[in-house]
């Protein structure tokens, strides 16, 4: 687990050594134990390395071929890397390390691009090819390692980290209105290939590209050449489906299984939810992991978020379990190590709850495991049962649609889901409009200005036929932001966090299962909670109620500690000019938020962030 950077110079000239040294100085997080730099026909390499696998000098980067051919720089872990191995050697090829980097590197040099299918990892990837001045980039299947670029008038950037590239833009960023709009109106980020940054773009995951510096160079200028290629669809490679729970069961156990290799410490994740727990129960009765640290967040029983009585649960199972309690002190003397580390705007503050535990598990472990990309997988949201009586309106299965929407409701005593699904039955223009007037504080010239425009979210992935085409749009269009938070909260601490339910084994099988086997008698997740029978406690297995590494975020910003914080934002010139807030509107949210008229936390939360990523990146 790593931070790639590069500078390519359209007209060939020298890159310069210090400009790669500040890219990577501004990720050395990322890379606290190695680094190096390359530099060659107008291109310029940086790396800094966290080791994981060998933790030799064997694994140093810039890495070079057998014969020194290509240069490769790697950010991520290929975990089936001792099984390629094994077939690399079957075909003639001898290895000085045992890194999976050199594996990913010869694998390349035997099957070129198409190397990427028989990877089981997850990867940001760039090699040169110094003979034929080929520069290849590409990502994962899911994005969940990062990989941003700018076209900046005579060059090319690229980095892990956005902030590696406005190290050497050399003027000030301007925003993105469309994400910010997006971002306000329906919490959603990283569902299209733009950033908060209007100069930065982020290659899309399961695309590849290829530059061939020769041609930019006697060309003048890149544009022609940049054609990404998507390398992998997940709707294209769905397989066969898990015939059953034990099937299912095994895979998710074959999955762990690769994603323990490593030469340091792994840890667990723990917020007490489905997921992780699952992980937990897993590791403990296939692997005998009794040894297994775990790390987890809780606030005292009975507060918003705390999880600690399903947590608890493993406390005769484990014997290091570790536990960070975070308040509003905490959350306000960590604000700008936390704005510092999620350098665009987060919606919600349930990452301080991540940003806690991973501040935490630093000090113990270097790997983490968790459970992110489930949700999205299994379901686990509880709108999906919107998409679920959609699905069943449609095919005209009536009985069973007024049979679930009974299960449901007597199971949650809720109509979130039934709202749900009458959402999703209206017309794209008609949720982006109700949307908007849920967050009345939106300005109404930004507003117009940006609502207008073809919205994917709108479109795509509340536009779901049902529940199978919910998840596959989920996985395009919304999974990648949390996989963004996820790499930033880690690597700010040097940590490599491994997703084993995003093995793309268990994906492509899953999202084959027809809806009765993920939303099912009223529960989400139906085919884990099956499969974890005789694994899982039971009052973890059967619970309904959805946390994850949540926060009591409703009284923290009550609290005394960030009244006089939140006023002096709120207050300020700056925010009141930005023609993006309607200001009265967000002064009435919070003061019924003060007067517990109810709880606006989240959109409270929302303005204090993107103010205050203005000040730091825009002003």
């Amino acid at each position: 687990m790593c931070g790639i950077s590069g500078i390519v110079h359209f007209d060939g000239s020298e890159v310069r050594n210090d400009q790669l040294l500040a890219m990577m100085k501004a990720m050395k997080h990322r890379g606290p134990n190695d680094e190096g730099t390359f530099a060659e026909d107008g291109l310029g390499l940086g790396f800094v390395r966290l080791s994981i696998l060998d933790l030799s000098s064997a694994g140093h980067q810039p890495m070079f071929s057998f014969d020194d051919r290509y240069v490769m720089i790697f950010n991520g872990e290929i975990y089936n890397y001792i099984e390629l191995r094994t077939e690399l050697i079957s075909r003639g090829h001898t290895f000085q390390s045992k890194t999976d980097s050199e594996v990913l590197l010869t694998a390349y040099t035997e099957w070129g691009e198409e190397m990427l299918h028989r990877l089981n990892g997850m990867f940001a990837i760039v090699i040169y090819d110094r003979k034929e001045k080929v520069l290849f980039g590409t990502r994962d299947r899911f994005g969940i390692k990062p990989f941003y670029y700018c076209f900046d008038d005579d060059r090319f950037l690229f980095a892990s980290e956005i902030t590696s590239i406005l190290s050497v833009l050399g003027r000030k960023p301007k925003p993105d209105q469309q994400m910010i709009f997006d971002f306000l109106v329906f919490n959603r980020t990283d569902h299209t290939d733009h950033t908060f940054f209007s100069e930065v773009r982020r290659l899309d995951h399961g695309h590849y590209f290829k530059l061939n510096l020769r041609e930019i160079k006697n060309s003048g200028h890149p544009s022609k050449f940049w054609k990404p290629q998507q390398w992998y669809d997940v709707e294209s490679e769905l397989k066969e489906p898990f015939k059953n729970a034990e099937e299912y069961r095994e895979m998710i156990s074959s999955a762990l299984k690769l994603r323990l290799r490593s030469d340091v410490p792994v840890g667990v994740c723990l917020s007490g939810g489905l997921d992780s727990s699952s992980i937990v129960s897993t590791l403990l009765k296939d692997y005998q992991t009794d040894e297994l640290n775990t790390f987890s967040a809780v606030y005292g029983k009975g507060k918003k978020g705390d999880e600690s009585t399903f947590i608890n649960l493993y406390q005769e199972q484990l014997k290091n379990m570790h536990y960070t309690w975070p308040d509003e002190n905490s959350f306000l003397r960590d604000l700008d190590d936390f704005f510092q580390c999620h350098y665009e705007p987060v919606p919600t503050t349930t990452n301080y709850a991540q940003f806690s535990v991973m501040k935490l598990a630093k000090d113990h472990v270097t790997v983490t495991l968790d459970g992110q990309g489930a949700d999205e997988e299994l379901g686990g949201y509880h709108y999906f049962f919107g998409f679920r009586f959609k699905e069943l309106l449609m095919k005209g299965q009536l009985p069973k649609f007024f049979s679930e929407m009974q299960k449901y409701y007597s199971i949650h005593k809720s109509l979130y889901g039934i709202k749900s699904f009458l959402f999703f039955l209206l017309p794209p223009s008609m949720r982006t409009s109700l949307r908007a007037k849920e967050k009345g504080y939106v300005d109404p010239d930004f507003f117009q200005a940006n609502a207008q425009k073809t919205n994917i979210i709108a479109s795509k992935l509340y536009g779901s036929s049902g529940v199978q085409n919910a998840l596959i749009n989920h996985f395009k269009y919304k999974l990648e932001h949390l996989l963004k938070w996820e790499d930033r909260n880690s690597m700010y601490f040097s940590l490599e966090a491994r997703v084993p339910f995003l093995d793309h084994r268990v994906v492509e099988r899953t999202l084959s299962l027809n809806g009765d086997a993920i939303v099912n008698k009223g529960m989400t997740k139906y085919i884990l909670r099956e499969a974890m029978k005789n694994t899982l406690p039971e009052q973890i297995r059967m619970r309904q109620d959805k946390i994850g590494f949540d926060t009591p975020q409703d009284e923290w910003f009550r609290a005394p500690a960030f009244k006089k914080y939140i006023e002096e934002v709120f207050n300020s010139d700056s925010i009141r000019s930005r023609g993006v807030i309607d200001m009265g509107k967000v002064m009435n949210t919070y003061n019924r938020h003060q007067n517990r008229q109810g709880n606006y936390a989240n959109e409270i939360w929302k303005c204090i962030h993107l103010e205050n990523w203005y000040r730091r990146y825009i002003d």
